[in-house]
């Protein structure tokens, strides 16, 4: 889908329009739109707002935002706000979903020392070493927070009275149960949902970041993995393979915005505006390791950390900045963000990385409550 036709270039531009105007719209969703319109014929424009309202699925509360832009966007009737121009648009890149639109082709950097809201491709290798994360591997499973599950199962000691087993066990025997069946619902562990940084600030740790996200994923029940940059990019599925240098070069071949900009607002609003991607946030443990440095205004991660402080279990971020002792949450973004995080920790080395992670289970103060009195 490199060189799209003018009309489906036309179809995506609206479905971006409606991300920018804060309707939750999935890849998916558009390339259903293609098809759709495609199955239609279209006859007419009422064909395109048809399948538009099928596959995109507006919410009821805003189905006349949404026609209202429908008109504007194929009609003309009115000036749009936002043109839906995909260069100010994060792109989002999914391991099990076909993209949205083929990307421009990566060129090699060796720079992104520097952090800047620009979008700058490259491509990353990461050589092989040997991990030095078995010992926290096999501890996680234990050490990550865990919940009551929604389903029942049946038990033969402990747990709840299994009413309906017990009705059916009456009329099998006219009223004689000697032991009552029962059910519980057991502990299950909570998603872990780790949002990692790979502009240029955060080079000189993605591959320690990585290193940590293959282990994560290995040995835990249920966990995502994202990058964020310019671009948002899910590499789960990269990360899968058992081998730590295949799976490594998998994710690296997969993601295209390596050492470039920051757009960590930008990059998070998209990962809630897509609900196969928001509803991993909800209940998990969410970190997020990034320095925090974002570009230009800093409105849009604000918003999109209150969203995502509601959904998740607790929401934690290690910046490698805080390793250093004199180190305060003073710059904008951070003083702004700092009232919706559980955790502002030490986020520069996999040994402080890993300690945190091994301790989520356990309860702590509130980041602002801690940071107020280091201050």
């Amino acid at each position: 889908m490199s060189q799209l036709a003018p009309a489906a270039d036309h179809l995506l531009g609206f479905a971006r329009l409606l991300r920018s105007a804060g309707f939750a719209v999935a890849p998916e969703q558009s390339i259903a739109l293609l098809r759709g319109v495609t199955l239609l014929g279209p006859r007419s424009m009422e064909d395109i707002r048809q399948a538009a309202l099928a596959t995109l699925a507006p919410q009821p509360d805003r189905r006349g935002d949404f026609d209202a832009l429908f008109r504007a966007w194929f009609w003309g009737d009115a000036e749009l706000a936002a043109e839906g121009d995909s260069d100010d648009e994060t792109r989002v890149k999914d391991g099990n979903a076909a993209p949205e639109q083929e990307a421009e082709e990566p060129r090699s950097e060796k720079g992104g020392a520097l952090s800047s809201g620009a979008e700058r491709l490259g491509a990353r290798r990461f050589a092989g070493r040997g991990s030095t994360l078995a010992a926290f591997g096999r501890a996680l499973p234990t050490a990550l927070p865990v919940r009551r599950s929604l389903r029942s199962v049946r038990t033969r000691s402990r747990g709840e009275p299994d009413l309906r087993r017990s009705l059916r066990a009456i009329a099998r025997t006219d009223g004689d149960i000697p032991k009552p069946p029962k059910r519980r619902r057991p502990l299950v562990q909570r998603k872990l949902l780790l949002l990692i940084d790979i502009s240029g600030s955060m080079k000189q740790h993605t591959a320690d970041h990585l290193d940590l996200a293959h282990t994560i994923v290995r040995h835990a029940e249920r966990a995502e993995i994202f990058t964020i940059g310019t671009r948002l990019t899910r590499i789960t599925p990269s990360l899968k393979a058992a081998d730590r240098d295949a799976a490594l070069a998998r994710a690296a071949g997969f993601v295209e915005d390596w050492d470039g900009g920051t757009r960590i607002g930008p990059a998070l609003a998209a990962f809630l505006a897509i609900p196969r991607f928001a509803a991993f946030a909800r209940g998990a443990s969410v970190v997020l390791l990034t320095d925090g440095l974002e570009r230009g205004g800093h409105a849009e991660m604000e918003i999109a950390l209150r969203r995502l402080s509601t959904r998740a279990h607790r929401l934690s971020l290690c910046t490698p900045l805080a390793a250093d002792p004199r180190f305060r949450p003073e710059t904008a973004a951070l003083r702004a963000v700092l009232p919706f995080l559980d955790d502002l920790v030490d986020g520069s080395s996999l040994e402080a990385l890993t300690r945190f992670i091994l301790s989520l289970a356990r309860p702590a103060p509130a980041a602002e409550t801690i940071w107020r009195k280091a201050s």
